[in-house]
């Protein structure tokens, strides 16, 4: 499971004047902060009047991403950014308000794999046809709506309406802030195991070399994954090494951040865990190559080849060979460089390592 912080947009879907909507969504606010915090969940509410969509009025379908309007944009960043929703909604007239289903028609692709709960709010029904409505369009979005939901009668809610409406208020009442924690714990719950597939639809990322895996660029927000893998792969350099003074064993989360924002890293995901690494930068006309690595129980399966490869096809133009460095008694590490092709340089290295280089092939001498 990522250590990511999950953000939840919580979307007021009537825009009515004086609707109940703004005040039923300040107590779900209030009501699960606490245990929001305890999640690591971070809830952005939005209101649909705020985004000034007008009736769907782009000329391309939504499935092809083509936005033409600025709205459109505005609104597809803020979605696709989200990993999971919650819609308080009311009913109008057996189903949902009809700035919920413009909304959702607008965009496509940045709904995929993300959880939707919905706290409704009516009269008889409280609110319940506009969710069944609702989730007969979010399935066909590929959205996942949650079994858990928050219906709230008025009647039960508001002594009075219009008091509720200026207060911003609802009635204090337990159960339905139990009812409300419970929508979010479901919702975090699957939002986490629905996480893999949003990275893998990501256009960024691009299959793997075992079935179902998938390499992206990492960032700064990957840094706890980073450091469990590099604990992982380097207690055994150590062991082999004779030294527990490898940097890859003491960096912090933080150390790690950081050369993550200089670096070029990509990983190698499966199932939302990090299988490998490798980073790359350039130094002149030397394409740098470090911290390649596997994690043990995945070794033999050539990923470790892939990612040096990997490596090496994005490498500048300007750069004429590639320098890696391992441990200087790891031999297993400098047999399968060699069998790729490098060779020992006579380049300065750390102590306790050997480098190792190998000229580009294809480029002119």
């Amino acid at each position: 499971m990522s250590t990511k912080k999950l953000r939840v947009l919580v979307l007021t879907c009537s825009t009515r004047p004086g609707a109940l909507g703004p005040a039923v969504n300040r107590w779900l606010l209030d009501a699960v902060a606490d245990r929001a915090d305890q999640l690591g969940v971070e809830l952005v509410p939005v209101s649909l009047d705020d985004l000034d969509l007008p009736f769907l009025d782009e000329e391309e379908h939504p499935s092809s991403g083509v936005y033409r309007h600025e709205h459109t944009r505005r609104w597809s960043a803020i979605a696709d950014a989200a990993d999971g929703f919650i819609a308080v909604t009311p009913e109008y007239n057996y189903g949902m308000p009809a700035t919920l289903k413009n909304a959702l028609d607008y965009l496509s692709a940045e709904w995929a794999w993300k959880p939707i709960g919905f706290v409704s709010y009516g009269h008889t029904s409280a609110g319940t046809r506009a969710v069944q409505h609702a989730k007969q369009v979010v399935t066909t979005l590929r959205m996942m709506p949650l079994g858990a939901t928050v219906a709230i009668r008025i009647g039960e809610a508001v002594e009075r309406f219009e008091d509720a409406v200026a207060a911003g208020a609802l009635r204090p009442d337990p159960a339905r802030d139990a009812a409300g924690i419970a929508l979010l714990d479901e919702l975090a719950r699957v939002a986490n195991a629905l996480r893999p597939m949003r990275e893998r639809a990501r256009t960024e990322s691009r299959p793997g070399p075992v079935a179902g895996s998938y390499a992206r660029a990492l960032t700064p927000d990957d840094a706890a994954e980073v450091t469990v893998l590099q604990r992982c792969c380097w207690v055994e350099e150590a062991v082999v090494n004779d030294t527990l003074d490898i940097p890859a064993l003491h960096e912090s989360v933080e150390d790690i951040r950081e050369w993550l924002a200089a670096w070029r890293t990509t990983g190698l995901w499966l199932d939302g865990r990090l299988l490998g690494i490798v980073r790359t930068r350039r130094i002149r006309d030397v394409w740098d190559i470090g911290r390649l690595a596997v994690a043990p129980d995945q070794r033999g399966r050539g990923l470790g080849t892939w990612l040096l490869r990997t490596a090496e096809s994005a490498a500048d133009p300007e750069c004429r060979r590639f320098v890696l460095f391992t441990g200087a008694k790891s031999r297993r590490n400098i047999d399968f460089y060699e069998r790729e092709g490098y060779v020992r340089t006579s380049d300065d290295a750390p102590e306790g390592t050997v480098g190792l280089a190998k000229e580009r092939a294809g480029l002119p001498q």
